[in-house]
């Protein structure tokens, strides 16, 4: 009866909400960046991208779900369904899947671990190891702005609880008047975090960007030079005085091995994960033996990944700097029944069996493309 007898994955796309992005007049024009991350023609249309929902059925009738990241592809998805449909949930290999795409592993995981949490009535993070936390703090997140918006989004944030607002943002943006706009209209109520994802490209850039920017308003910088340029991180962590992170996402097909260098260099202050549970527990047990502190990326998902990051949170042992977790803020609708339970800034990690949360079948249904893949015993 633990036999997965049927997998069907539908197509959707959830929209950005209005304004959740960049200002209107902050134009996005680096379609090499935007490519590179697989957003579109511009970064701005990431939400306008793909996923995939996975519903995994065993033969007792028991259902488990996953989300796939943007732009997955439906031809390995489909071959995945066809390795998996007729195995036993209780006998595969939880931490190795046969499933070999990174964008598509995590809905797989996702929904293996949801029905097996069910099976033996725990959370998803009991078979990670168990929790170390209830509550996962949480960051604000927007795109790139003009100073005054950039104060308004932080002042929004603060306002909701939240400790920390993350910023995307490349070499045009003023931020030295973002902060300042923020620390005039939000006083010292919240700290900054700016991830240009690579695109400050060298140290020269990155010391004249922060020049004038104040110190105890930064949580820190995330990915300001090439992740190549190691020595860049090691001087920017020795001389710029503000916190220096990596992020290190396996779904853009990088290799968990790649935390080894930053290790042995001590090259940054903490780090970013995102990808599949079992493989972002055990970044963090790396982080947590090098004496640093991490936290949970994403890739501003819907409610399936987003509450699969809150149980990898909660089973990461050094997971204490406040998590991206934040599609609420940006998509029109999460797809879960129940929406995420977020309180002063901090989200609560459900409690029930497997992920603890309902698939909105009747969101599923609104949001939906027509292209959806169907496998059976």
């Amino acid at each position: 009866m633990t036999t997965i007898a049927s997998i069907k994955a539908t197509e959707v796309i959830v929209p950005a909400k209005p304004g959740s992005l960049n200002s209107e007049m902050v134009l996005d024009k680096d379609t090499a960046f935007a490519k590179k991350f697989m957003t579109g023609e511009s970064w701005t249309e990431f939400a306008n991208q793909p996923k995939w929902i996975i519903e995994m059925t065993l033969q007792n009738g028991l259902t488990g779900v996953g989300e796939t990241y943007r732009s997955a592809s439906p031809d390995l998805i489909e071959a995945s369904m066809e390795v998996l449909v007729g195995q036993d949930i209780l006998k595969l290999n939880w931490r190795r899947l046969p499933v070999n795409d990174q964008r598509i592993y995590e809905a797989f995981e996702c929904a293996v671990l949801d029905l097996v949490g069910k099976l033996l009535q725990v959370p998803v993070y009991q078979l990670l190891g168990g929790g170390y936390r209830e509550r996962v703090d949480c960051m604000g997140w927007t795109g790139r702005r003009t100073p005054e918006d950039a104060a308004q989004k932080a002042f929004e944030a603060m306002q909701r609880g939240h400790k920390v607002f993350k910023f995307k943002c490349s070499d045009e943006d003023p931020v030295r008047l973002w902060t300042e706009e923020i620390r005039r209209k939000c006083g010292e109520g919240i700290k900054v975090l700016l991830d240009p994802n690579q695109r400050w490209n060298d140290v020269e850039t990155t010391l004249k960007l922060m020049e004038g920017v104040e110190p105890s308003m930064m949580l820190g910088l995330e990915d300001p030079v090439l992740h190549e340029d190691i020595e860049g991180f090691q001087y920017l962590k020795k001389h710029l005085g503000v916190p220096m992170y990596r992020h290190i996402s396996l779904p853009y097909t990088q290799d968990i091995r790649d935390m080894i260098a930053f290790v042995r260099a001590d090259a940054v202050d903490g780090y970013n994960f995102n990808g599949s549970a079992f493989n972002s527990v055990l970044l963090a047990e790396v982080a947590h033996l090098e004496g640093k502190p991490c936290w949970r990326g994403s890739e501003v998902d819907l409610g399936i990944s987003e509450t699969m990051g809150l149980h990898i949170a909660a089973a990461s042992i050094n997971c204490t700097i406040p998590s991206d977790i934040f599609g609420e803020l940006v998509r029109e609708d999460d797809l879960i029944v129940d929406p995420i339970d977020f309180q002063n800034g901090a989200a609560l990690v459900p409690q029930g069996d497997g992920l603890g949360i309902t698939l909105d079948l009747a969101a599923v249904e609104k949001y939906k493309t027509g292209q959806y893949l169907f496998v059976t015993q």
